[in-house]
């Protein structure tokens, strides 16, 4: 008996850093001073309040990381963009995987993406649930809430590789 739960224990450490691991979104990005370059179909900019409102498959690009959206808000500060807020399909592409979720906020100098409203992160055939994400991209370090009420868990589901490395079906 004694030697069942040690094996159970062991078994559960061992998917605890499975886990862990799993759950690096990013790694960190190669160049977090890349330059952001963003697209869309239109512009609307106001001088007055330091905003800049693109509308229409916008997209930000900086280094290996792409966020897209239906329509994103840029704060300027001494004419860089300081915060990037996205509302509409909100999906964040990266060599790590894909997170999509109803909202999110680039805080451009601590470099934070904050993604909120049924969240989910797919790697492969590997898919995380929750309602919030951040992620530092210079760190790499994500944290994935399952947010209030009900249904405020974060779920997971884990597909093990073949020996071989292949996703297994």
């Amino acid at each position: 008996m004694r030697r069942s739960i040690a094996i159970l224990l062991a078994g559960g450490v061992l998917m605890g850093a499975a886990l862990a691991q799993q759950m690096t979104v990013t790694k960190g990005m190669s160049n977090p001073n890349a330059p952001i370059d963003l697209s869309a179909n239109d512009m609307f900019a106001d001088q007055n309040t330091g905003m800049v409102v693109y509308t229409g498959n916008v997209i930000v690009k900086q280094g290996e990381v792409k966020l897209r959206a239906d329509k994103m808000r840029a704060k300027l500060d001494k004419n860089n963009p300081s915060h990037i807020y996205a509302d509409g399909r909100v999906v964040i592409d990266a060599p790590s995987g894909i997170a999509t979720g109803n909202s999110g906020v680039y805080d451009v100098e601590p470099r934070l993406i904050t993604l909120t409203g049924n969240v989910v992160l797919t790697k492969d055939k590997n898919v995380l649930r929750g309602q919030k994400l951040v992620v530092n991209l210079i760190t790499g370090q994500a944290t994935l809430d399952g947010g209030q009420g009900k249904a405020g868990r974060v779920q997971a589901l884990f597909t093990p590789k073949n020996e071989d490395g292949t996703q297994k079906p």
